[in-house]
C-alpha cells in the first residue's frame, strides 16, 4: 500500500466570456506537480448575464464534483481605472465561482495576478505568452497551452499549490 499523499488544486482564471481552469496534483515523493485537466468554460456572449453566470456556476460545480479538489485557487479582482466595467463583469463570474466552491465545501484561496506571474516568471507583469511558455516549460508540454486562459489557470493552481 502506497503512502503517497496527494493534494489537488483547481486553479481558476475567471471571466464572463471565457473562464479558464486547470487542475494540478501535488504528491509527496513525486518529481513535480502534474496536470490532471485543463480547459475553459465558455459562455454565449449574446446571452444575458444571468444565463451566463448560471452556466459558469453549473459547469464549475460539475468540475468540482468530478475532480474533488482540496483547494480552489482563483485570481483576485484587479480594477484598472480605465476599464472599470471589465472588473465589474469579472466580479460576476468570480462570485458564482466562489459560490460553487463554498457549496461543495472546498476551501478557496485568492491570488493576485502579479504574484502568480512573479512566482512563475520572476516578472509580476509578464505577458500572456510568457506565462504560456513558462507553463509549457514547468510541465514539459510539447505545445503551448491554449487558449491563454488555460495557462493562466494552471499558473494559479501551481502558485497556490507551491505556497501551501
Amino acid at each position: 500500500m502506497s503512502n503517497v499523499q496527494r493534494y489537488r488544486v483547481l486553479g481558476i482564471d475567471p471571466g464572463l466570456n471565457i473562464t479558464g481552469y486547470g487542475i494540478v496534483d501535488f504528491a509527496s515523493g513525486a518529481r513535480g506537480p502534474a496536470i490532471v485537466e485543463g480547459g475553459t468554460i465558455r459562455t454565449d456572449a449574446k446571452a444575458d448575464i444571468a444565463r451566463r453566470i448560471t452556466q459558469i456556476h453549473a459547469d464549475l460545480a460539475e468540475l468540482i464534483a468530478e475532480f474533488k479538489p482540496d483547494l480552489v485557487a482563483i485570481e483576485n479582482l484587479y480594477a484598472h481605472y480605465a476599464h472599470p466595467r471589465t472588473s465589474i463583469l469579472m466580479a460576476h463570474a468570480r462570485g458564482v465561482i466562489l459560490l460553487a466552491a463554498q457549496q461543495a465545501g472546498v476551501s478557496v484561496c485568492g491570488l493576485a495576478a502579479t504574484k502568480v506571474k512573479k512566482s512563475l516568471t520572476g516578472n509580476g507583469h509578464a505577458t500572456k505568452l510568457q506565462i504560456q511558455r513558462a507553463i509549457q516549460a514547468v510541465y514539459k508540454l510539447d505545445a503551448l497551452p491554449e487558449p491563454p486562459d488555460v495557462a493562466d489557470a494552471l499558473a494559479i493552481a501551481l502558485c497556490a499549490g507551491r505556497q501551501r
